[in-house]
């Protein structure tokens, strides 16, 4: 494992920047979903705290303070406040499509990702909602990238192999799923929720929480119920509390 500094972990904890074979959450949900008075909200406070980490990067060239500390707790903060909203609106599916439901769609999307799962990335865990879909997985690094690892000073990052990862993921799904619609037009939503897993405390908590999303919803009493969920390592979640009748 390489050793990171606080700088590096740092700067690759920021928005979409993620270190080198990192575990990632990602969540990604049908074009239509949210309500465009709540994505503009997000956006707008998106934009602020996108300028506040410009300024925060160029202190730390020269400053480790603990401002600096409190600040990236701030960085997290937003994002699981806004996790939290989009959560909350999604599972309401009061407004935009639920394609997902369907289970030919919902197939469609599990099968793409078991496809790349040992080629692409490592997948842990996934769960297939009406409207969304959550996934833990770690991308795989490509052989130039792990030379470019390798070479003294040198600084790689996920991001754009995540980026270029979901790109073809959504993009291949949504083809497929409008054929099997009937329909053209966007189908998934450009932007994506993504975290970077930082150490197995969190990583077991969020596969539990992904698992147990159907579970919570009332669509299921197990999440091993739900047909459209996978996880590698299913001690992760453990199994409910069966009461005596």
């Amino acid at each position: 494992m390489p050793r990171w500094t606080y700088k590096s972990v740092y700067r690759r904890s920021l928005p979409h920047i993620h270190p080198p074979g990192a575990t990632l959450f990602v969540t990604f949900r049908l074009a239509g979903s949210i309500p465009q008075a709540v994505i503009r909200q997000y956006r707008a406070q998106r934009d602020w705290i996108e300028e506040e980490v410009k300024r925060v990067q160029k202190q730390l060239q020269t400053d480790d303070s603990h401002e600096i500390a409190a600040h990236e707790e701030r960085l997290l903060e937003f994002k699981r406040r806004w996790f939290r909203t989009f959560e909350e609106v999604l599972h309401q599916e009061k407004i935009g499509p639920v394609w997902l439901k369907e289970n030919r769609i919902a197939e469609i999307v599990s099968e793409a990702m078991h496809y790349r799962n040992g080629n692409i990335y490592r997948l842990d865990a996934y769960c297939i909602m009406s409207n969304h879909v959550h996934a833990i997985f770690a991308p795989f690094l490509s052989e130039e990238e792990w030379q470019r690892l390798l070479q003294p000073g040198s600084q790689i990052r996920s991001d754009s192999a995540l980026s270029n990862l979901m790109q073809s993921l959504k993009g291949y799904t949504a083809h497929e799923a409008n054929r099997a619609i009937g329909r053209s037009g966007q189908f998934w939503e450009h932007e994506s929720y993504d975290h970077f897993v930082r150490n197995a405390e969190e990583f077991n908590r969020i596969i539990r929480y992904v698992l147990n999303n159907p579970v919570k919803a009332g669509l299921v009493s197990n999440w091993q119920e739900w047909r459209w969920s996978y996880c590698r390592e299913p001690s992760i979640v453990p199994q409910p509390v069966r009461l005596r009748q």
